[in-house]
């Protein structure tokens, strides 16, 4: 009876398990994932913040700096799921966010001779500071809707790669024309 009762026990742990895989492979469970990662700074949200880095222009400090900048805008995204629509193996799931609107420092018209320097050539570096200083000051908020297309393969969905639009949006660089 006591074998009978440890097996039944086993079976029943083992289906709510399969059934939570389940229940957690949807995509709009994908979706709150992905997003929950930034929140979270999760290594693979810092892995791809490391290669973000590391492909400007910035001197060491101002890279340490950017990515600290970073990582506090990510774990202050916030979201909203909006809709979710399947057909068959696809997927669309609507989503709101709101992030820290950095658009304005990007779009401000610069006056180059505010960052020469004392032989009168252009130094980037004061201009990144300048930078730096006013995305750290920011406190305007702005809200996009994001469109995630998932794809179902081997029973799972998968979030399909983010357009360019999409990821700006997510850092707060969405400059619309």
């Amino acid at each position: 009876m006591k074998r009978l009762l440890i097996f039944l026990t086993i079976i029943v742990m083992m289906t709510a398990c399969n059934m939570g895989d389940k229940m957690d492979n949807t995509p709009k469970k994908q979706v709150e994932a992905y997003l929950d990662s930034y929140q979270k700074l999760d290594d693979n949200v810092l892995n791809d913040l490391d290669s973000l880095v590391e492909d400007t222009e910035y001197n060491e400090s101002q890279k340490m700096r950017y990515k600290e900048l970073m990582k506090k805008h990510y774990s202050n995204l916030k979201y909203d799921i909006k809709g979710e629509t399947i057909d068959g193996d696809k997927a669309l799931v609507d989503v709101e966010i709101e992030v820290n609107d950095y658009s304005d420092i990007l779009k401000e018209e610069i006056n180059q001779d505010d960052y020469k320097d004392e032989n009168g050539k252009l130094d980037l570096s004061k201009y990144f500071d300048y930078q730096l200083n006013k995305i750290e000051q920011a406190t305007k908020k702005t809200k996009y809707t994001i469109t995630f297309h998932l794809t179902k393969k081997d029973d799972k969905w998968t979030i399909e790669d983010l357009d360019k639009t999409s990821v700006k949006k997510i850092h707060g660089i969405y400059v619309s024309n």
